[in-house]
């Protein structure tokens, strides 16, 4: 995957981190990037699990938490930094225990994204 298309990601991934309730045109969104930068969607779940998740996780703890969107430089250089860590240990260690305290919030925003991309 070409640099340019991972940041695409990072940056509609970004939505599942905001402190609003997602409409399915988002998802779909996150689909049809998906499609376009020829991401699976099993690939994408990895890299937000990895390299999105770590840095926006708090957003999903905050009682008033961004609700408009991130800053992009920012959320770009924070996902590239994790994607160059994500191997080592203690990061995954720290990411193992991010997952625990918000990880439900992550299971179901790929929970209805699969609903809503892959209706049954």
């Amino acid at each position: 995957m070409k640099e340019s298309g991972r940041k695409q990601l990072w940056i509609a991934l970004s939505n599942f981190y905001l402190d609003t309730e997602l409409q399915n045109y988002q998802y779909l969104h996150i689909a049809d990037v998906c499609k376009e930068i020829q991401c699976s969607f099993e690939e994408a779940k990895e890299i937000d699990r990895t390299e999105v998740f770590p840095v926006l996780y708090k957003n999903l703890l905050s009682v008033a938490g961004v609700w408009d969107g991130f800053d992009e430089e920012w959320l770009v250089a924070c996902c590239s930094k994790n994607q160059g860590k994500k191997d080592q240990p203690f990061f995954k260690f720290k990411n193992y225990i991010k997952l625990l305290i918000a990880g439900g919030h992550f299971k179901e925003n790929w929970k209805s994204f699969d609903q809503i991309v892959n209706p049954k």
